[in-house]
């Protein structure tokens, strides 16, 4: 999920974004939102769905798919997406002046996704760009892109072992932070008090290290056991989850402290750092 959902931005305004079939696909009540200043972008959205097929007879409905992005209170839920060639579409019947810069912004928004799929380390290095602009260490975004390219790998497996994107993947990662930290992802993001920021981009070393380990160690165990169904895989990621739960346990008592922080990476100054929690 954290490697093919983001959040775009356009003047300021948060455009969440999902690739489905190797092309990205936009939320449409962002997009809306983003154009109009709509202070309810699902009634204008459900008002031009029906002009326009008054006037045009078109259906806009049927350009778009319901795809799971993630909502304020930070859990997945099946939203109206299209395409760029949707969306273009779509902001053909806004009248709005942002509509021209809008289009450029989109246009090259999906230029740079083919881009990637024709070359993938061109994402690469765009996320380590966006860390970087965002004044992390270099130490810690080794750690975060090596952590992304062990979920991928996870995730992969998990595809071809009979899971279900979104669904089953919380499940199975929730069976591994439960058993790496001794807490679900929803709980360890109220902790750190996140909304709708990705819990990775606000573990210090630690954190990131032993959800490394938690992962990586289940991702073996499903490919040396040959693991199918939800069940197994369960039971694997609790298993893959108990050994970075062990090794986290014996820090702690070398440190003398919890490894579970309550610090986040919410920006307090100008430059990026810990922000500790009170």
């Amino acid at each position: 999920m954290e490697a093919n959902t983001k959040i775009a931005i356009f003047k300021n305004k948060q455009i969440r974004k999902t690739i489905h079939q190797n092309e990205w696909w936009f939320s449409v009540i962002d997009v809306i939102q983003a154009l109009t200043d709509s202070s309810d972008p699902n009634d204008y959205w459900y008002r031009m769905k029906m002009r326009v097929k008054d006037e045009a007879e078109i259906e806009l409905s049927t350009i778009c798919r319901q795809l799971k992005l993630q909502s304020s209170d930070g859990k997945m839920y099946e939203t109206d997406c299209a395409n760029t060639e949707g969306i273009f579409r779509i902001i053909q019947s806004i009248p709005s002046p942002k509509a021209e810069p809008f289009k450029r912004w989109l246009a090259k928004v999906g230029y740079e996704r083919v881009q990637e799929i024709e070359d993938p380390e061109l994402a690469t290095k765009r996320t380590r760009l966006l860390y970087k602009l965002k004044g992390y260490p270099d130490s810690w975004i080794e750690k975060r892109m090596r952590g992304i390219a062990i979920r991928g790998e996870l995730t992969d497996e998990w595809q071809k072992r009979g899971a279900e994107e979104q669904r089953d993947y919380e499940i199975l990662t929730a069976e591994i932070s439960k058993a790496t930290f001794g807490i679900t992802p929803d709980d360890y993001k109220k902790l750190k008090r996140l909304e709708r920021e990705n819990l990775r981009d606000h573990m210090d070393d630690f954190e990131l290290i032993f959800t490394m380990l938690g992962e990586r160690s289940t991702t073996e165990i499903h490919r040396q056991e040959g693991s199918q169904g939800v069940p197994k895989l369960r039971s694997d990621a609790n298993r893959g989850g108990k050994i970075a739960g062990v090794a986290r346990k014996e820090l702690e008592k070398e440190l003398g402290r919890s490894v579970v922080s309550k610090d986040n990476y919410l920006p307090s100054t100008k430059k990026l750092k810990p922000q500790r929690i009170k």
